[in-house]
């Protein structure tokens, strides 16, 4: 794509030149790698200084005070040495970008992905395409954290081959996957269940009748999903593509995406590639169908008003990863089968191998992230932060929409150290849903106050796992793209969401909506 000589771009205007100078700070901290085993020795530091000062804040899952751990005490030293291999290999993310990739990266080598968003752009306004690539991203909480190695790269993909910054591309679906991770298109993710499973536990602590519907934010959510595809498809186009118009792309012309014309033999191979696609589809539908289906969750595993095919013990639903590797696998071969860029399964082992030596970085990034987790969460630092915080909310006694804004600023940021929506909820709950409950808050609104703090900063964290995988992915394009690149980047998406987002829920609550089935906003409710 074309770039603009620096005698026809605007001069910068002051919101410019301090993302500006964000991206440059951010851009000579040390490398990502580097960064997180300089953090896991801050935390290394932190813990030994306060393992022997007695807390009075009190851990509510286990009712005791809370103690910090020193992990630089020869029990956690030999601990942290004995663990390190099963630490990296469970570092969930890891193991989704890999298998995930697989697949993909036979259907990117085959020419799949290339021609079917060529035949996508060619009939696709120009001006639709920012929401459409939103929407997509926020579709994509269907499948977890399949968005983050699916849709985001997309996103710079679709964005390059329709002659638009590709990084703004990446940005807008970054928005819409991380930064709206808790607004659902329709259709309910696995994360509803997830979520209202801790919240009714936490709620039995002060009422054990407490039932939470597992839809109980889902209108809430479904709405917030035309919020956020609205604040991406703004921020991208006014704000953010034409920021990154002196931002050069300069990475491997071969191996960016081109726009030329279908050629007959693509125009072959995507046609037989989608009809496997779809055939495949069917009958993986028709074997979700059965009341017996082996890809339903057992009935002692589904609560009360849940389906069988949507809670996160169903088979389904932890099938994701594998599901989108085989999804991508069959038409990528069959295109390429078809098109002439697959002669033998070498070729196809090969379209594999090389998907992964482009995952390299991310491996060894992969790894210092795992341990620091391990030791931030082994320290029990980020207990002592949340209770501490909620102590301070509760101590300020203010009014109630004060309060609500105040669970959300906390939980976003808490969300700047604990990445995981699931995780920092568990350790939340048992704070803020009595907390709530006792100011007469009912546990709905408080899980929906939640969702939206957990959404608005993890665009924002190196910590969050994914974090330096979409670093990756802009470097493709920007050799240059650095921690400072991206979070400069997404900087004017946070503050967005932040602001309206919030605003949206304090709407919601004084105009009585409803925020989901069998869901009120005051507790006892009635």
């Amino acid at each position: 794509m074309s770039q603009p000589s620096s005698d026809t771009v605007a001069p910068r205007g002051i919101v410019a030149r301090l993302l500006d100078t964000i991206e440059r700070t951010g851009n000579r901290l040390p490398d990502p790698a580097m960064l997180f085993l300089l953090l896991m020795l801050a935390v290394w530091a932190l813990s030994w200084a306060l393992s022997g000062v007695d807390f009075a804040a009190i851990d509510p899952r286990s009712g005791t005070p809370i103690q910090i751990v020193n992990q630089l005490s020869g029990e956690s030293l030999t601990a942290f040495m004995a663990n390190m291999v099963r630490v990296f290999l469970g570092f969930a993310p890891l193991g989704v970008v890999l298998v995930a990739m697989l697949g993909l990266g036979v259907a990117e080598h085959t020419g799949f992905i290339n021609a079917a968003l060529r035949s996508v752009l060619s009939v696709t306004p120009k001006m639709l395409l920012t929401p459409a690539l939103v929407a997509v991203a926020v579709l994509s909480h269907v499948a977890v954290d399949a968005g983050y190695v699916l849709v985001i790269p997309l996103g710079g993909v679709i964005f390059y081959a329709a002659g638009r910054h590709p990084l703004a591309g990446i940005a807008a679906a970054f928005c819409g996957v991380s930064g709206g991770f808790s607004a659902t298109l329709l259709v309910p993710s696995s994360l509803d269940p997830l979520l209202a499973g801790f919240t009714q536990e936490a709620g039995r602590i002060l009422d054990p009748a407490l039932t939470i519907n597992p839809l109980n934010n889902w209108i809430f959510t479904t709405a917030s999903s035309l919020l956020i595809i609205a604040i991406g498809w703004f921020v991208t186009d006014r704000i953010v593509e034409p920021r990154l118009a002196r931002t050069v792309v300069d990475g491997d012309p071969a191996n960016l995406p081109k726009m030329d014309p279908l050629s007959a033999a693509e125009k072959r191979g995507l046609t037989w590639a989608v009809v496997a696609m779809l055939v495949a589809s069917l009958l993986f539908a028709l074997t979700l169908m059965p009341e017996t289906s082996p890809w339903r969750a057992p009935a002692d595993a589904v609560p009360e008003g849940s389906h069988p095919l949507l809670v996160a013990a169903a088979p389904v639903m932890q099938s994701i990863v594998a599901l989108i590797f085989v999804l991508f696998l069959l038409p990528g071969v069959v295109y390429g089968a078809v098109a002439g860029t697959v002669r033998s399964h070498r070729d196809v082992i090969a379209a594999m191998t090389k998907s992964m030596s482009g995952m390299g970085y991310y491996i060894v990034i992969a790894f210092f992230i795992a341990q620091f987790l391990a030791a931030f969460n082994g320290s029990g630092l980020g207990t002592l932060m949340a209770v501490e915080g909620a102590d301070f909310l509760k101590a300020l006694g203010l009014p109630m929409w004060l309060t609500i804004i105040g669970l959300i600023l906390m939980t976003g940021v808490v969300n700047l150290f604990i990445g995981s929506a699931s995780a920092k909820w568990a350790l939340l709950a048992p704070i803020m849903v009595p907390l709530m409950m006792q100011l007469g808050v009912s546990p709905d609104l408080t899980q929906a106050a939640y969702r939206v703090g957990d959404s608005m900063t993890t665009i924002l964290t190196p910590l969050m796992p994914y974090f330096p995988l979409i670093v990756v992915f802009c470097q493709r394009y920007v050799t240059a793209a650095g921690i400072g690149t991206l979070v400069s980047i997404m900087i004017p998406y946070s503050i967005a969401l932040s602001v309206l987002w919030t605003a949206f829920l304090l709407a919601f609550w004084a105009l009585g909506i409803p925020l989901g089935l069998g869901a009120s906003y005051e507790y006892p409710s009635g």
